[in-house]
């Protein structure tokens, strides 16, 4: 797309210094910490599956038996290889579930080896991590495979489409039927309040409350049924869950063994909008996002979500802001433009005088700073009142703006937004409007020629200078203090404060995870 704004080239490189500037404390923070998630997630890449269905208060997923006895006996400072490698070699068990079933007999005292033993047990751990990781790197080969054989929806942007029924049997029904009606990506929404909790349940799940939980037999569900009509439908459908919450990790791990092809995870959503504590996030977002760029799965940021808290024309800086911490973040941890959806949103006022003109310059701000992202723009959600008719209005200027500032990703906006969970009958009226905007204005695009120093150019240019005031001012106080004073979103969240922040551990000099090792290096073994 040709530059239509004339971003100052000196303006554009400061912005993104001052981003990496704020960033690069959080980044130290993140790398001298681990959290339990974090271990999780590596004995989940090293094969340990399934749950103690006994336990009297319900499941309990055997990785978080093995973490959590490893850190009552011997802390986690040292990471959870080392101690449950060396106690499966101790007790000559065969598998990581075996050790899990007699950590939960009691018959396992972890420590931390040291010497022979401890370069023992880390060989081994890296033998299993690396097998993992070599499943995730085929899933990545049979994606771009599959694609080639099926073909890439025909044009930009790809529509995406959510499923929430609670019910992973019900969601593969719709997505099939929103996948042949013209969906390119099926978004699976997790179940309302999974983000805080500290385990990811076992298998296919059917009670879900507005959403379905995410599991990795449910992933495998979908992904497959999703293989299937990729097949009929001529082009390959994405699937795309939420690596986000107290899990983070794990669900990352999760997604790039089941070849999901996007995911939820932005840097500070759970901080703002689920009260999960900073550092926390923080640790488990970067080796989440290692996950993905092994993987090859699109990451979609949730700046969008600033907008339904925060006035959508007073904080779009904020927005800018974000985007380019979540890009410096992303970077750091190994992800690509092309792996990049940051999200943005249409939520102003439709009321405020000019409001289309004020999206279109917000829209084209986001695609002229991230050229090689795949953006994500996000529909009207605030300011739907349940007039359906105004509401299908709405989202049809919402899809005429993402054609015109070539967006990547359109969430399909539903005219039932926040009266009721949509119909079938509602989402396919929702495409319609999206099909008939994407046909009838698919080469608009190339006519839109926003007028020199007017109305667009210059709040774009106003949006950039504010945004570069704000990463400076954070850069003096720090990022974690711009959170806590509620900078983004209006939410005020400390960084000594929130759920999970006692699952965060200090590394030790010893620590050891292949996991992270190999994906630091990208190394196969």
């Amino acid at each position: 797309m040709m530059p239509l704004l004339d971003l100052d080239p000196d303006v554009v490189a400061t912005a993104r210094e001052l981003a990496a500037r704020a960033a690069e404390p959080v980044v130290r923070i993140a790398t001298a910490h681990t959290t339990v998630a974090v271990e999780r997630a590596t004995l989940r890449l090293a094969g340990i599956t399934g749950a103690d269905t006994t336990h009297r208060a319900g499941d309990v997923p055997w990785v978080n038996r093995v973490v959590d006895t490893v850190r009552e006996h011997c802390g986690l400072e040292h990471g959870v290889v080392l101690p449950a490698f060396h106690a499966l070699r101790e007790h000559d068990l065969g598998s990581l579930t075996d050790l899990a079933e007699a950590t939960a007999a009691g018959q396992i005292q972890y420590r931390v080896p040291a010497g022979r033993d401890a370069e023992r047990a880390a060989k081994a751990g890296r033998v299993a991590v690396a097998k993992g990781l070599r499943t995730v790197d085929r899933n990545r080969a049979q994606r771009d495979r599959l694609i080639t054989r099926f073909g890439d929806p025909p044009r930009r942007p790809w529509i995406y489409l959510i499923v929430a029924t609670g019910d992973i049997d019900e969601d593969v029904v719709q997505a099939a039927n929103a996948a042949r009606a013209g969906a390119d990506i099926i978004a699976v929404i997790r179940s309302t309040g999974q983000s805080l909790l500290d385990y990811v349940p076992e298998g296919a799940t059917h009670h879900g409350f507005a959403g379905t939980y995410a599991t990795q037999e449910n992933f495998r569900i979908m992904r497959a049924a999703m293989d299937d009509v990729s097949k009929e439908v001529g082009r390959y459908i994405r699937v795309t869950n939420y690596a986000s919450g107290l899990c983070m990790p794990e669900i990352a791990v999760l997604g790039g063994l089941q070849r999901l092809d996007m995911m939820l995870n932005d840097s500070m959503y759970g901080i703002l909008f689920r009260d999960i504590n900073p550092i926390r996030t923080f640790v488990d977002q970067r080796f989440s996002r290692q996950v993905h760029a092994r993987a090859g799965i699109i990451i979609n940021t949730g700046e969008d979500n600033y907008l339904t808290t925060a006035d959508a024309v007073d904080a779009a800086h904020t927005v800018t802001v974000s985007q380019l911490l979540n890009e410096h973040f992303a970077h750091e941890a190994g992800l690509p433009d092309e792996l990049l959806g940051l999200g943005h949103a249409f939520e102003i006022n439709p009321k405020v005088p000019e409001s289309f003109r004020l999206e279109l310059a917000h829209a084209l701000l986001a695609r002229e700073l991230f050229p090689d992202a795949p953006l994500k723009w996000m529909p009207p959600t605030k300011h739907m009142t349940g007039d359906v008719f105004n509401g299908y209005l709405l989202d049809g200027f919402f899809n005429l703006a993402g054609v015109l500032t070539g967006q990547s990703i359109l969430l399909v906006g539903m005219m039932t937004e926040a009266v009721v969970t949509p119909f079938l009958s509602d989402r396919d009226l929702a495409l319609q409007n999206v099909r008939y905007v994407l046909d009838a204005a698919a080469g608009l695009r190339e006519d839109f020629h926003p007028a020199p120093g007017g109305f667009i150019v210059k709040r774009a240019h106003q949006v950039l200078g504010e945004a570069v005031d704000l990463l400076d001012r954070i850069v003096r106080d720090g990022l974690l203090n711009a959170i806590a004073d509620g900078t983004f979103g209006l939410m005020k969240r400390p960084p000594d404060k929130g759920k999970g922040a006692d699952g965060v551990v200090e590394k030790a000099d010893g620590y050891r995870n292949p996991a992270a090792d190999l994906l630091e290096s990208g190394e196969t073994k």
